[in-house]
């Protein structure tokens, strides 16, 4: 069983870790906004969602959950490549879903535009 103070610090480091990627998100927004193409800058928009918004429950606690990005490569250094995988399936779904979202802006954005 988790204590009051790992339960605290668990709700700590996500909310740091969501404002950080607002923050984050919206700078790189910026960035590509220099982009020609929309198609390219929602592209690296979801990449970068994908990347960083992937969670990965805890080996360790259950109901805990981490950015698949931490643990896969944690894993991987570690070099325990079966719970790497975990993370790593974890991004595919996560890159197929994003792919969909991706094309249904696309289909919204042609239609807007005529």
């Amino acid at each position: 069983m988790i204590n009051a103070d790992a339960s605290l610090a668990y709700a700590i480091f996500w909310v740091a870790y969501a404002v950080a990627f607002v923050i984050f998100f919206y700078m790189m927004k910026a960035l590509f906004r220099y982009l020609p193409l929309y198609g390219l800058r929602t592209l690296l928009l979801s990449a970068l969602v994908v990347a960083l918004l992937t969670p990965v429950e805890s080996l360790d606690v259950a109901g805990w959950w981490m950015p698949a990005w931490l643990f896969s490569g944690y894993e991987l250094v570690l070099g325990d490549a079966n719970d790497a995988a975990r993370g790593l399936f974890n991004f595919g779904i996560a890159a197929l879903v994003m792919v969909l979202v991706w094309i249904l802006d696309l289909v919204r954005y042609r239609l807007v535009r005529k």
